[in-house]
């Protein structure tokens, strides 16, 4: 309202409203909020007191018409699921009629409320200025209340007067109906008095019992003050008086009539007598009506003049029963009239489904055969034949019901054959063949109905429909698949690929092959068919053509592939066509043939054609014989060069073709080298009027260190001859510098003398000078020089730290590897002479001394041997190159007693001991301590006794070690044999003979020849080796290793000089983490794990040679392990190095240009230069220069993959010319990823992961090379 005020008083400026003053002016305001409060108060206490009045809402909303219906009917309210179940079906809920003292209740109940909301007052005030008048409100509930209370009490009053007036109204008709007059012989009067008699005795208990509850209702409404008529007051007086007088008179009445009476019973007994008769003749006469027969043709007439009759003499019947009924005659059953109603009534129905039968198949005749529904129509029928089978029982017998449902049967089975020949397999010949099964004539054709194939009579028929039905889907099945077979083979064609001398070679694609598999078989099946005499010369054809596809395919695959591997070999090496004249001659003959072939064969690429040729099988199967005669011969070949360089056993026949086909190229061979030879992997060759010749003047090792032979080595003539040459120079070459070495020890400083000589040679020195020093010092012991082994060993430790010094100072790799190894040595030879020290052994006889590995220089012999124990061995002088060597432990001295002792005693070794405990590489550093060849072969389930036979072959005649890593992965058929093979091997070594037989072979036999099988027994899938294989090796039990021990003797080789602290420090770090972390399937604390971050502490030692030592392993613990700590674990982590290293924070060591770089490929690949991502990527490349192997473990869409291809990436952009290669492992089996042996023909397949791994090694370049095998690990590939 006070928007619409204007302001008087106001400027033509402004345009203001009263309600914009009060507005702005603050007392107005404040007043207009109290106010404005107040009547919110009061609003709400009037809401208040308005609830009070809800709880008489219910006599307004509730219906009283309702209520009062079920209180009348159950004496109660219904819940809502009984008013529910009772609209549903009314007998779903009891009735129950209410008692005088439920109306009283209820009536009671509402006066209560009555009289309460009397109490009600009329107005009420709120905060003294709000008034509300309740009176209307008031007035209107108590109009409510006496209306439901009315509602009872008009009942109670209505069943009173309407009672009274009900029996008064009888009591008149009565008296008037028994005062007439009955004459004899007046029989319609004399039933008429009867009758009110019989409604006298009907209704008198109910009169006589009437009068007390009515005056207890007009008691009890008196009560309330209700008006009750004068005429009911009166009637309730005067009508028990009446209603005796009315009893009275019906018995006088009773009394006249009863003369009467008893003349009219003898008449009705006889009248029912005489209608017993004329029942038994209706029921005979309606026994012979013609409606029981299914022939009959008007039913319906028949049966409405029965139903005439039979109505007509129950008509009768029940005019005798009601007579008889008021004369207390007693009427006999009449159940032949009951019999004939209830029969009719079946008949009636019978017929109806008679009839409704006969039309709807009157009406399906009449369908055309193509229109025919036939699943609608056996629907159809099976209801009619239910509803028939749903008919009384007592029709069962008749012949109009039997008639019925043979008609319903017939027409069931008829369908079920029309369907059957609906097929669309079905031909004319099979038609023809229907028609002389059911001896019907019969055509079919357009015009065809339903009635002309249900003339044929096929209910009787239907074994045979099914048969010619059966038959005929197993022609048509014959026949689509000869059409199939057409399909298939009308434009099936080979594949071809392009082979290095331009033709083309035959490659059948999967399709194919499955194609060609799937249809022999059903061809095959097809032929076994009873039903396949129609298609009989079409089907044999085609099994022909199928058959010859196989054997031409099969044939053609063997030839092809033997001729792609011998062409190579017979037509590219010269060498093998001067040494095998004959085969290269057949050869070249089949090359020719097959050569024609191929031309013949790529231009026909369609695969029926071109191997339905009749000569093509015999033509193949003759060269494939002649190609197992070259194959023969070839492998006869290598046999001999083989014999001729031993070493050749332990290269692939592929490798092994190579060199021989480049035996007169050494630069060719030299890549060869390293799978002949331990360390070997180049030659240099001398130069002659700069040009290479063919003598070699000195080796290189794989780590690069070069060795200048003592004499030039020619490498040309066959390519096995200058191998053994070579071979025997490398050896004098070792034994030479090692006769040099000893003469110049005593004159020259030991840390010059060290770089003077190769790393074998000065190391293997070192460790002679050792023995002999020890040997002096027992000597004085025993002049009695007490301190002699107190002052050696004081001069082992000048000797050592002489050496870390000279670790920490300039020196190139191969010195650091050098002297590092040296230290490694001189670390245990100290640790041995302190040992001595504290045994106070005085003797060189006493076990501690004779117990260890001990070389010496033999001045006559003018050789090195090693001794332990009582065996003793010449040195090998293999070239080890400058390799590093094992940390020798208290477990290393014992396996190495071990193993040497069985070589003793003409036995294997078994070192055998969980993962990580170092049982190949203790055989290996054995076998590089004396100076010997040994191969390590990793064993599986794809080794036979023949790969095996040739290795053991190789073995024997090169005096060589064997290592069989996993050697339980054989299966045990293989192990049996394997044992007789150890045997044949240890026989010929105990009877030292020169020669021995093996394998069906006399081949020279090398003494020095060792064998040694390691074993795991934790792993699933291993066998059990046989008694007969575990007596001929010497079990070695390899535990848990000495880490510290390790740990320090490393950190000494690496240049720490705080070594012992240190390594307490490491070991506790790994034993917390393996116990206190949680346990994941990556987590590795065990020693290949030490070694790796020892060698970063190393390298992080050398490059920041100033730092303490303590901050320098912390740096290397911490940045080498964080990448492989999960999140969880990273504060336990960290909290542990703290603990170890407190109060030290070393910052990580990072490259800042490489770290550029990474960031440039991220965005190269599209990826963002992410902090963590970028960590990530340094720490798989600080990793990978210390690891051969690394995991990059993670779940989905963490990012693994796009790791490695952004520092492959990097490593690109930095110009190092990475090669990667990735491949799924778990995609393939395991003979597709390794590659396998063929049991037939000896030859081996390589696998995916062999062909990569050879084609990384063959090339030449310097950069990171990558096999990234992207996918699940499990043991079954990961092993190999």
């Amino acid at each position: 309202m006070a928007t619409l005020v204007p302001r008087i008083a106001q400027e033509k400026q402004e345009n203001k409203t009263y309600l914009d003053v009060v507005n702005s002016h603050e007392e107005l305001c404040g007043l207009r909020k109290t106010l404005m409060s107040r009547i919110d108060l009061v609003i709400e206490q009037a809401n208040n007191d308005k609830q009070v009045y809800s709880e008489y809402s219910y006599l307004w909303t509730e219906s009283r018409q309702e209520y009062l219906f079920y209180f009348l009917h159950f004496a109660r309210q219904l819940t809502e699921e009984e008013i529910a179940l009772f609209e549903e079906d009314e007998r779903s809920v009891k009735k129950v009629a209410p008692i005088l003292g439920q109306f009283k209740e209820q009536i009671d109940h509402y006066e209560a409320i009555h009289t309460e909301a009397m109490k009600i007052g009329g107005i009420k005030t709120f905060e003294k200025w709000f008034r509300a008048d309740i009176r209307p409100f008031k007035q209107t509930l108590l109009n409510t209340i006496k209306r439901w209370s009315w509602a009872f009490k008009k009942n109670l009053l209505d069943h009173v007067i309407d009672s009274l007036e009900e029996l008064n109204e009888f009591i008149k008709v009565t008296e008037a109906g028994l005062s007439v007059e009955v004459a004899e012989g007046d029989y319609d009067n004399l039933i008429k008095v009867m009758e009110f008699l019989q409604m006298v005795k009907d209704k008198q208990t109910a009169y006589d019992e009437m009068f007390d509850p009515l005056k207890d209702v007009i008691t009890v409404i008196s009560l309330y003050e209700v008006d009750i008529p004068e005429k009911t007051l009166l009637q309730l007086q005067e009508l028990p008086e009446k209603w005796a007088c009315t009893k009275r008179l019906s018995v006088t009445a009773k009394q006249a009539a009863a003369p009467l009476q008893g003349q009219e019973v003898g008449k009705l007994k006889a009248r029912i007598d005489e209608y017993d008769v004329k029942q038994k003749e209706a029921r005979a006469k309606y026994q012979q009506m013609r409606f029981y027969s299914y022939n009959c043709k008007s039913p319906y007439e028949h049966l409405s003049t029965a139903n005439t009759e039979i109505e007509f003499l129950e008509s009768h019947v029940k005019e005798l029963q009601s007579e008889a009924a008021l004369f207390e005659v007693t009427v006999p059953d009449f159940p032949l009239i009951e019999q004939c109603r209830m029969e009719n009534k079946f008949l009636k129905q019978l017929w109806d489904y008679t009839f409704l039968v006969r039309t709807s198949i009157d009406e399906w005749k009449t369908t055309a055969w193509k229109d025919i529904d036939v699943e609608n129509m056996d629907m159809e029928c099976k209801k009619f034949a239910k509803d028939v089978r749903g008919l009384d029982k007592a029709m069962r017998n008749w012949h109009a019901y039997l008639g019925l449902e043979t008609t319903v049967k017939n027409m069931l089975t008829s369908l079920r054959a029309v369907g059957e020949l609906q097929n669309s397999a079905i031909r004319d010949r099979h038609w023809d063949q229907l028609v002389q099964a059911t001896k019907v004539r019969f055509t079919m054709s357009d015009d065809t109905t339903l009635a002309d194939l249900l003339s044929l009579n096929l209910h009787n028929f239907e074994d045979e429909v099914h048969n010619i039905v059966d038959k005929a889907c197993k022609e048509m099945a014959m026949e689509k698949m000869l059409k199939d077979l057409e399909n298939n083979w009308k434009n099936m064609e080979f594949d071809y690929e392009v082979h290095e001398s331009g033709y083309k070679l035959l490659r059948a694609s999967e399709e194919l092959v499955e194609t060609l598999e799937e249809n022999q078989v059903q061809t095959q099946n097809m032929m076994t068919s009873k039903y396949i005499a129609f298609f009989l010369t079409e089907m044999s054809a085609w099994q022909k053509t199928l058959g010859m596809i196989d054997t031409v395919m099969a044939g053609w695959m063997e030839v092809q592939r033997t001729w792609a591997h011998l062409q190579s070999i017979f037509l590219g090496s010269e060498d093998i066509r001067i040494q095998l004249p004959k085969d290269t001659e057949r050869f070249d003959e089949i090359d020719k043939e097959f050569k024609i072939l191929m031309t013949e064969m790529a231009k026909t690429p369609n695969v029926v054609v071109a191997t339905n040729v009749e000569s093509l099988p015999d033509q193949l199967s003759d060269l494939h014989k002649r190609l197992i005669l070259c194959e023969k011969a070839l492998s006869e070949y290598l046999e001999t060069k083989r014999l001729a360089f031993p070493r050749f056993y332990f290269a692939s026949s592929a490798d092994l073709l190579d060199i021989l086909s480049n035996g007169n190229d050494p630069q060719k061979v030299s890549k060869h080298l390293t799978k002949l030879f331990d360390s070997m992997a180049k030659l240099k060759m001398t130069e002659e009027d700069g040009k290479l010749t063919k003598v070699a003047h000195s080796m290189v090792a794989k780590d690069g260190e070069v060795v200048q032979f003592i004499e030039k080595c020619p490498c040309d003539g066959q390519v096995e001859v200058w191998l053994n040459r070579l071979m025997d120079s490398m050896r004098a070459t070792i034994r030479d510098e090692f006769a040099k070495s000893m003469t110049t020890y005593e004159d020259t400083p030991r840390e010059k003398w060290l770089l003077l000589y190769p790393a074998q040679v000065a190391l293997a020195g070192t460790q002679i000078c050792w023995t002999t020093e020890v040997s002096t010092a027992f000597s004085r012991l025993e002049e009695g020089y007490e301190n002699a082994l107190k002052d050696y060993y004081k001069k082992q430790i000048s000797q050592l730290n002489s050496l870390i010094f000279l670790l920490l100072g300039n020196l190139d790799k191969g010195g650091r590897q050098k002297v590092m190894t040296i230290c490694t040595i001189d670390v245990h030879s100290r640790d041995t002479v302190g040992k001595m020290i504290t045994q106070k052994i005085e003797s060189n006889f006493a076990f501690s001394w004779q117990s260890q590995l001990r070389h010496r220089w033999d001045e006559k012999e003018g050789d090195c041997f090693a001794n332990i124990c009582d065996a003793q061995f010449r040195y090998s002088h293999e070239y080890l190159g400058n390799t590093p060597r094992l940390v020798i432990t208290p477990l290393t001295d014992r396996c190495y007693i071990t193993l040497t002792q069985s070589l003793h005693l003409i036995m294997g070794g078994a070192p055998q001991g969980p993962a990580g405990t170092g049982k190949t590489e203790t055989t290996k550093d054995l076998g590089r301590a004396i100076g010997i060849m040994v191969y390590v072969f990793n064993c599986s389930e794809q080794m036979d006794y023949k790969s095996c036979g040739n290795i053991f072959k190789g073995l024997a005649q090169t005096g060589a070690w064997g290592c069989f890593d996993e050697f339980n992965r054989i299966t045990v058929e293989v192990l049996s044999v394997i044992a007789v093979q150890v045997k044949c091997i240890q026989d010929a070594i105990r009877e030292k003979k020169i020669t021995f037989d093996f394998m069906n072979s006399n081949i020279p036999m090398n003494p020095t020849i060792g064998y040694f099988i390691t074993m795991n027994p934790g792993y699933a899938g291993r066998a059990e080796l046989p008694e007969n294989l575990k007596v001929l090796f010497r079990p070695c039990a390899m535990c848990v290793p000495d880490l510290r021990l390790i740990c320090e003797i490393m950190l000494v080789a690496e240049g720490f000089l705080e070594a012992r602290t240190l390594s307490r420090k490491f070991i506790t770090l790994y034993t917390l983490c393996k116990e206190l972390l949680s346990k994941q399937d990556h987590y590795d604390w065990g020693l290949r794990a030490i070694k790796s971050v020892l060698v970063v502490a190393g390298s992080l030692k050398r490059s920041e040679r100033d730092r303490p030592e303590d901050q320098v392993l912390m740096r290397a613990l911490r940045d080498f392990n964080t990448p492989k700590i999960v999140a969880d674990d990273t504060p336990v982590f960290l909290g542990l190095i703290s603990d170890l290293f407190p109060n030290l924070d070393v910052p990580r060591k990072r490259d800042p240009v490489f770290e550029k770089s990474v960031k440039m490929a991220a965005c190269d690949l599209k990826l963002q230069p992410e902090e963590n991502f970028i960590m990530k990527i340094c720490q798989l490349d600080e990793l990978l220069t210390v690891r051969h192997s690394v995991f990059i473990v993670g779940d989905s869409g963490t990012g693994k993959t796009k790791t490695w291809k952004t520092l492959i990436k990097t490593y690109q952009n930095l110009g190092q010319n990475p090669t990667h290669t990735d491949l799924n492992p778990k995609a393939v089996t395991n003979d597709e990823l390794y590659g396998v042996i063929n049991a037939a023909t000896r030859e081996w397949k390589d696998g995916l992961f062999s062909n990569i791994m050879r084609d990384l090694a063959n090339l030449t370049t310097e950069g990171p090379k990558w096999i990234v095998l992207d996918g699940d690990i499990d043991p079954m590939w990961i092993e190999s």
